[in-house]
């Protein structure tokens, strides 16, 4: 799963998210990949109708040279990468967990 959480002034927050199934075949990704990123921020920013700043962990799909050709294309994105280990910062992060894990 990838999600963010969109914020808009005014406006309750809200989740974007996007999952990825995986079918076990031979050479298939198992987790969200670049393409996949890209669309979930194009989705957010359908959602809010505005500009968007997004605060980014380091995962090496965030980081790749596809991901960073991809965001510099769109004027409407500015992206903040912020410390390599900090789920406190990063809201998303306790969505995809059980209430047992949490």
């Amino acid at each position: 799963m990838a999600g963010l959480l969109c914020f808009r002034p005014g406006l309750p927050a809200r989740p974007c998210y996007r999952l990825r199934r995986h079918t076990g075949r031979r050479g298939e990704r198992r987790s969200p990949g670049e393409a996949d990123c890209i669309r979930l921020l194009d989705g957010a920013h359908q959602l809010l109708k505005a500009p968007l700043i997004v605060v980014r962990n380091r995962l090496n799909t965030h980081l790749s040279k596809t991901m960073k050709a991809l965001v510099a294309g769109r004027g409407r994105l500015t992206v903040v990468l912020r410390p390599g280990y900090a789920p406190a910062l990063h809201p998303v992060e306790g969505l995809g967990r059980t209430p047992s894990e949490a």
